[in-house]
């Protein structure tokens, strides 16, 4: 498949929710450890996409939505990143995932499978793809994690730096 640019992290979940944000800081603990300066301003705006390198773009949004479909067939690699409250056995689940149109009873959900099938039918192009999830204790107002799921977001950046490089 050719590909525009290499690799995107989509984080997503709600900021203002506690555990539900896990993937904005997930991304912030990212842009910190590998060096990329951002500032505060950039910071609390992670809802513009940013090019950290040659290789790598990086964007945080509250939702999936299905006009990302035409952005997302332009990379090789997605890695999506969000919270899950205790549905995979895991408390950081890895797994790679395929496009697959998944129905909800939610009006505003779109799982990365179903994003993955759009872009499949629309564009004629998937990107390789895994999902990151992260488990969520607390989901209060606040913008702040909870302290489990604050040190699951130190053990989260091995797994994501080693898709960076390649290695899984």
């Amino acid at each position: 498949m050719f590909c525009i640019k290499n690799k995107l992290i989509i984080g997503y979940g709600n900021n203002d929710r506690q555990d539900d944000g896990v993937a904005w800081h997930v991304i912030k603990e990212l842009l910190d450890t590998i060096g990329y300066q951002i500032t505060d301003l950039e910071l609390s705006d992670l809802q513009d996409y940013r090019t950290v390198d040659k290789d790598l773009d990086v964007v945080f949004t509250l939702q999936l939505m299905p006009e990302m479909a035409d952005f997302i067939s332009n990379y090789c690699k997605v890695c999506f990143i969000d919270a899950h409250t205790g549905n995979q056995n895991e408390e950081i689940h890895y797994e790679a995932i395929s496009p697959l149109f998944q129905q909800s009873p939610f009006t505003h959900h779109l799982t990365p499978q179903s994003l993955l099938s759009i872009a499949k039918s629309l564009y004629h192009k998937q990107p390789d793809a895994v999902l990151l999830s992260i488990r969520g204790y607390e989901f209060g107002f606040f913008r702040t994690l909870s302290p489990q799921t604050q040190i699951l977001v130190k053990e989260t950046l091995p797994i994501l730096l080693n898709w960076i490089s390649d290695n899984i």
